[in-house]
C-alpha cells in the first residue's frame, strides 16, 4: 500500500467517502437524500441532519469496500467550502474528529478544484488517459458556471465566471416553471433527446470576456412559457419535448460560445469539462463535435464523477499531501469559497 487518502464530501445533499492509494481509487460511496424532491430543492437544515445519520456508515462502508483499516489511512481530505454550511460543518467535524484520533494529517479542499481534479482519479487495469497542463476547464454545475484555466494540479486560475446564476440552476428553475419535479435538470436532458431543439428561440445574453449570466434566459423562458399557456392552456404539455429540446440547445450554446472564444484566445486545446451539469447528454455531444471540429483534446469525465462524490475530494487531497499542504484543528467549513 502506498499514501491512502480518505476523502469526506459533504458540501450538499450527498455524503460521499472514498479511498484513494497513490492516485488510483479503491472506494467511493456515495448516500443521497431523497427528502428534497418533496420540496422541490435542498432543505439545509433537512441536508445537515441526514448528514449527521450517513457519515459514520458512508465512512465505513469505504473503508470496508477498499479492503483495508482505518489504521491504514494515511491523511483525511474533506470539502470545506463552498456549500451548506450546515452540511460541510458535518464532514469537517468528522475529518477533524478522525484525524486526531488516528494521529494523520488534516487535508482541506476546495469543492471546485475537487471537481476539475477529478479528472486525475486512476483506476487499476484502466488506460488512465489525463489532461496535459495547461488546459482549459469548463466547470458547470448547479452553483458554478467558469472556465478555469489548469496551469498545475493546485495552479488554477478562473478566467470566466457567471455573473448571476449558473447553468444548472437555470435548468432547475426553468424544469420547474413547467412543472417538471426536483431534480429537473436530468429530465430536460432525457425530454431534449425527442424534441426539436429549434422549435423556441430564448434569450442569450451579450456578456463580456468570457463570463455567462443565465438570469436573462430563465427571464425570457417564464414570459414565453406564461404568454403560450394564456393563449393555450394545454401548451405545455403538446409542446413538452420541443421547450426541453429548445431550452437546452440555449443553454449548450452560452456555454460553449465562451470556451471556443477562451480556446481560440489562449491558444489551448486541451479542453475538459467538470461539475453535474457535465452529465448533460446534449452537452457530451456538443463538446465532442465541437472537439472533432477545433482538433481539441477532450476530456470528459465518467458519470460517477460528475456529481458531488468523495473520489474528486480524496484525489485533490493526494495532490495536497505529496506537496505537504496540511491544516491544524483551528479549521473551520466557508460557505463561499473560490479557486
Amino acid at each position: 500500500m502506498g499514501n491512502i487518502i480518505l476523502g469526506i464530501e459533504s458540501s450538499c445533499d450527498d455524503t460521499s467517502a472514498s479511498i484513494i492509494d497513490d492516485g488510483f481509487i479503491r472506494s467511493n460511496i456515495i448516500a443521497g437524500q431523497k427528502v428534497h424532491e418533496l420540496y422541490g430543492g435542498v432543505v439545509p437544515e433537512l441536508a445537515s441532519r441526514a448528514h449527521q445519520s450517513n457519515i459514520i456508515p458512508v465512512v465505513d462502508a469505504a473503508i470496508k469496500q477498499a479492503g483495508i483499516s482505518k489504521d491504514d489511512i494515511t491523511a483525511i481530505a474533506f470539502t470545506r467550502g463552498p456549500g451548506l454550511l450546515g452540511s460541510l460543518l458535518v464532514g469537517t467535524s468528522f475529518a477533524k474528529g478522525f484525524a486526531l484520533a488516528q494521529k494523520v494529517p488534516l487535508i482541506e479542499v476546495n469543492h471546485l478544484q475537487g471537481h476539475i481534479l477529478a479528472h486525475f482519479v486512476k483506476k487499476e487495469g484502466a488506460e488512465n488517459k489525463q489532461p496535459n497542463f495547461p488546459f482549459l476547464c469548463l466547470l458547470v454545475s448547479g452553483g458554478n458556471s467558469q472556465i478555469v484555466l489548469v496551469k498545475d494540479h493546485l495552479d488554477m486560475e478562473i478566467l470566466g465566471t457567471t455573473i448571476d446564476d449558473a447553468a444548472g440552476e437555470a435548468f432547475d428553475k426553468c424544469a420547474k416553471v413547467i412543472g417538471l419535479p426536483y431534480p429537473g435538470g436530468p429530465i430536460v436532458d432525457r425530454n431534449a433527446k425527442l424534441g426539436n431543439p429549434d422549435a423556441f428561440k430564448y434569450s442569450k445574453p451579450r456578456i463580456a470576456d468570457y463570463n455567462y449570466s443565465f438570469s436573462g434566459l430563465k427571464t425570457s423562458f417564464l414570459y414565453q412559457i406564461r404568454d403560450n399557456v394564456k393563449v393555450n392552456p394545454n401548451f405545455i404539455n403538446e409542446n413538452m419535448n420541443d421547450i426541453c429540446a429548445s431550452l437546452q440547445k440555449t443553454i449548450i450554446d452560452i456555454l460553449l460560445d465562451k470556451l471556443i472564444k477562451a480556446a481560440k484566445d489562449t491558444g489551448i486545446k486541451e479542453i475538459t469539462v467538470a461539475g453535474g451539469v457535465s452529465a448533460n447528454s446534449g452537452l457530451r455531444d456538443r463538446l465532442t463535435l465541437e472537439a472533432k471540429k477545433r482538433k481539441w483534446n477532450l476530456f470528459i469525465p465518467e458519470f460517477a464523477y460528475t456529481t458531488d462524490n468523495a473520489a474528486m475530494i480524496a484525489i485533490t487531497g493526494y495532490y495536497k499531501f505529496l506537496k505537504g499542504e496540511f491544516v491544524d484543528q483551528s479549521i473551520s467549513p466557508m460557505a463561499r469559497m473560490t479557486l
